[in-house]
């Protein structure tokens, strides 16, 4: 089982002993438009003063693996990126999940499960910080001791 398998299986999108192939040879190189550099209307980017002080967060809602090109922009930039593929289907959004893990280990980054079918891609100068309810119970405001 390769990594990027073994890492969707960790992600909970395959079972460990599926080895059923879902790749398909439909990709097309290059763009279906004049403009390659417009912003989707599905990826939202926050303003100029947040890119400014590094605060920007990408979310994507892709259709198809198409959409991934968007994915790799966001996160080759440095900007944190919330993928959200519960409207796509399963084959398509295992490919975006491969994609994506090879995104994160080419640039050192990590990826994240949020929910089911939704994950976190974070580049190599992002913390992410837990929160783990337990850690706020000892001395948190519901401290009832």
């Amino acid at each position: 089982m390769g990594s990027v398998r073994k890492a969707s299986a960790w992600l909970g999108l395959v079972d460990d002993n599926d080895d059923e192939r879902y790749y398909d040879d439909d990709y097309t190189e290059g763009t279906e438009s004049g403009d390659a550099w417009v912003t989707d209307p599905r990826v939202k980017v926050a303003a100029d003063t947040a890119e400014d002080k590094g605060r920007r967060i990408g979310t994507v809602t892709p259709d198809s693996f198409r959409d991934a090109r968007v994915i790799g922009e966001l996160f080759r930039e440095g900007v944190p990126v919330i993928v959200n593929l519960t409207a796509m289907e399963s084959a398509d959004a295992k490919r975006v999940v491969d994609f994506a893990a090879g995104l994160v280990f080419g640039l050192r980054g990590s990826i994240d499960r949020v929910s089911t079918r939704v994950f976190l891609l974070s580049p190599s100068d992002t913390e992410i910080i837990s929160g783990d309810p337990a850690a706020h119970r000892s001395d948190g405001f519901f401290n009832q001791s």
